[in-house]
């Protein structure tokens, strides 16, 4: 329909009486999708509960094809594929064990080491759901984990699974839509958006990896796709299995545990502590050792390429971006500055702006700067850099996990990316630089990400051979302590927060932003004083966010912590405004 001369997809929820002299125009064309009710009901609930419009949660969703169905039922074709020919994998008594428990729970928390073979679990369960006529969503966190997933997948189901993620192209993503319009997929995989895709009757929703904050959307609508994944699959009768091998906190108090705790090859690992902050001799000689040994190696980095910072020695001041409160990363690579929140970019500055010494020195060892050292000091070994920088595409993560896996490449390099969930049996050897700073993060799961991290990369190697794992950390009675019991680690956890923080309160986050200092700073003022009215809040702290200012814009947080979700979503909507920006169940705080 035409909008300001424009014409607008738009979405009829209702049929209302036309009120008297109000001008309207025809609609132009009637397309062949349609919102089911469930798919409205859901949008709606994502609406109210994460702070955004109905038009921007029903965006999440991919509408079904047809003809809409009477009494907007989802006309759903049941036991077409009951006979389905897919062989279940060969499980040992332990994955068996574990299958049978799941079987009977509605939801449940599948808690197994690194190694233990939970994906056979899960690909039981999909065959067993497909031979019940019906069809499963499989979450992973990102598109790191695609490529040697979909391998998997495929070998079981061919090509009646399909992989979902931003990354497609929009061709494949219409010629992927066209096989579930069609019936001929039988289990959606991906990240977030995959739980949104139009698949019919959905029996199963198993979300990998749980634990990962990339399940949480920064945008609006800032919802959480692991407990969406619950919600819907309470909403359409399905049963949810969450897992992971470092569950978060929150999954393991509320849902019921299934334990699978023997990998499925037994190998030694043996665990090193050393002292300092920097890649340094004695790693390089063990990386060159395991190097002509004929194994791989992995390094983890705790910050990305070139996200560095010049600071001043003499004044200690780090060199901020003009038009944010943040460091302006080191690029080497190119010979510039960035802020990687405006993307601001300037020259390589020598000399300090604050006190004018020089030279002006880097903070914490980037891959860049790491990936340098190494081949360096050992010319024939191959490094492959694993970082957003490096990894932008789909194309370009496929053919670095495939040169590693055919051995082209010796050392697995870089951040976060490298502990999601990646199997490859020749890594005897792994390096984790700088895990205490991610210890010494503001933020009240610090612990529970720095611990979750740790056995989450130890556990890349030694999945079939024995392994050293060398970690550098001044924190070594703290991690020693849980490095084979990361349960027992979440026992304690659990007197950390315990009356504080979630699964035992429910927090929310406001940011203000606004070009005027003095305004945001009145917005929050007001909000706040709104927020006191509600006895049964408890306004945690408000003021400046940690970075004051991004693209110009200068920001304020008020955190807001209750013990009834209830009361604080109602003290939420009394104050939700244009003005500010609602983030409930924030997990990120900067």
């Amino acid at each position: 329909m035409p909008v300001h001369s424009k014409t607008k997809l738009a979405m009829v929820l209702k049929e209302v009486e036309k009120p008297k002299d109000f001008k309207t125009f025809e609609i132009t064309t009637i397309k062949d999708t349609y919102y089911s009710s469930t798919q409205v009901e859901i949008a709606k609930f994502i609406a109210t509960y994460y702070f955004s419009s109905l038009g921007e949660a029903l965006g999440l969703f991919i509408p079904r094809r047809g003809r809409l169905p009477s009494h907007q039922e989802d006309g759903e074709d049941k036991g077409a594929l009951a006979n389905a020919p897919y062989e279940s994998p060969k499980l040992s008594s332990d994955q068996q064990k574990a299958y049978q428990e799941i079987l009977t729970k509605e939801r449940s928390l599948l808690f197994g080491v690194t190694g233990s073979g939970k994906t056979e679990v899960f690909i039981s369960l999909m065959i067993k759901t497909i031979k019940e006529g019906k069809k499963a969503i499989f979450l992973i966190p990102e598109i790191s984990l695609t490529p040697q997933m979909q391998n998997r997948l495929e070998k079981y189901f061919g090509k009646r699974v399909v992989m979902w993620h931003s990354k497609l192209t929009k061709v494949q993503k219409e010629k992927y839509l066209e096989a579930i319009y069609a019936d001929e997929i039988d289990i959606v995989a991906g990240a977030r958006s995959a739980l949104f895709t139009p698949l019919k009757d959905v029996g199963l929703i198993v979300v990998d990896e749980e634990h990962d904050d990339s399940y949480k959307s920064m945008m609006k609508p800032r919802y959480h796709a692991r407990d969406m994944a619950v919600y819907i699959a309470n909403k359409i009768g399905a049963k949810v299995l969450l897992a992971s091998a470092t569950p978060s906190l929150s999954s393991y108090y509320k849902y019921d545990v299934v334990r699978l705790f023997k990998p499925f090859i037994k190998t030694e690992k043996r665990y090193f502590f050393v002292e300092g902050t920097t890649l340094n001799n004695t790693m390089i000689k063990r990386l060159n050792h395991n190097f002509k040994e004929g194994s791989q190696s992995l390094l983890f980095v705790p910050t990305r390429g070139n996200f560095k910072y010049l600071y001043c020695q003499k004044c200690g001041v780090t060199h901020l971006c003009p038009f944010c409160s943040v460091g302006m990363a080191l690029h080497r690579n190119v010979r510039h500055l960035k802020c990687h929140y405006c993307n601001y970019t300037e020259a390589i500055r020598e000399t300090c702006t604050h006190c004018g010494h020089t030279p002006l020195t880097s903070q914490r060892m980037g891959t860049v700067e790491a990936k340098e050292i190494i081949e360096g000091a050992i010319p024939d070994m191959v490094v492959e850099q694993f970082d957003r920088d490096s990894i932008n595409t789909a194309s370009k993560l496929k053919k670095a996990l495939k040169r590693f896996e055919a051995k082209e490449s010796h050392l697995l390099l870089g951040t976060q990316m490298l502990s999601k969930g990646h199997d490859y049996a020749n890594i005897t050897l792994s390096i984790i630089l700088g895990i205490d700073h991610i210890l010494g993060l503001s933020d009240y799961r610090a612990r529970e990400r720095a611990m979750s991290l740790l056995i989450q990369i130890a556990g890349r190697s030694g999945r079939a051979k024995s392994a050293d794992i060398f970690i550098q950390s001044s924190n070594q009675d703290f991690f020693e302590l849980y490095l084979n019991n990361y349960e027992e680690f979440l026992k304690d956890e659990i007197f950390f927060v315990e009356d504080m923080y979630p699964p035992f309160r429910s927090l929310a986050r406001i940011l203000i932003s606004h070009t005027k200092e003095e305004k945001a700073s009145k917005i929050t003022l007001d909000t706040v004083t709104k927020l006191k009215l509600f006895k049964e809040i408890e306004i945690v702290g408000h003021g400046k966010a940690p970075i004051e200012r991004i693209a110009n814009k200068f920001r304020f947080n008020i955190l807001l912590r209750s013990q009834k979700r209830s009361t604080l979503l109602r003290a939420l909507h009394s104050v939700n405004n244009p003005t500010i920006e609602i983030d409930m169940d924030p997990v990120e705080f900067s």
